[in-house]
């Protein structure tokens, strides 16, 4: 039998982290099967999903948090599978000026409209002619079947005028 596990990894960031990550995952004859990692200021953050056997499982979990010692904190976590009601997914983009609480506005946003960040990417940039910052938002959010896409459209754009959305 298969177990699957999501970690979350932080650590500062150095040389070989991700090495020493994928050697304890493979030495317990686990499969690395996806991940996100970025460098973010000076930190090594990751969230990472694997497979292995079930009897390797727990002793797979106790090496991950025995990375600690080489400055590494991994959270992991046994994977909960169930079979989700239908959904669309839908591409959505948001850029405007960036302001506090613009991330909780946008999520309150989705929440509010039934929808469900798949994925998100967000961060700052220079505005071309002034240089001001500009907030964007890149991700997938999942809506109910039924659900009409002009309901989340309009939950962000009331957000703000300053703001401008795509959704695919």
């Amino acid at each position: 039998m298969i177990t699957s596990l999501v970690m979350t990894v932080l650590g500062a960031d150095r040389p070989g982290l991700v090495r020493s990550l994928s050697d304890v995952v493979a030495t317990h004859d686990g499969n690395w099967l996806e991940s996100r990692m970025a460098r973010l200021a000076g930190q090594f953050a990751g969230i990472v999903r694997v497979e292995c056997p079930t009897e390797s499982a727990q002793n797979l979990i106790e090496h991950l948090h025995a990375l600690a010692t080489v400055g590494l904190t991994v959270q992991a976590v046994r994977e909960k599978s169930s079979d989700p009601a239908p959904r669309k997914t839908l591409s959505v983009t948001v850029v405007g000026n960036d302001r506090p609480g613009i991330v909780r506005d946008l999520s309150t946003a989705i929440a509010t409209a039934g929808a469900n960040v798949e994925d998100l990417i967000t961060g700052l940039e220079s505005a071309p002619m002034s240089g001001h910052p500009l907030f964007r938002a890149q991700g997938i959010i999942s809506i109910p079947e039924s659900a009409d896409p002009a309901t989340l459209i309009s939950a962000i754009e009331n957000l703000g005028t300053d703001l401008s959305v795509d959704i695919n």
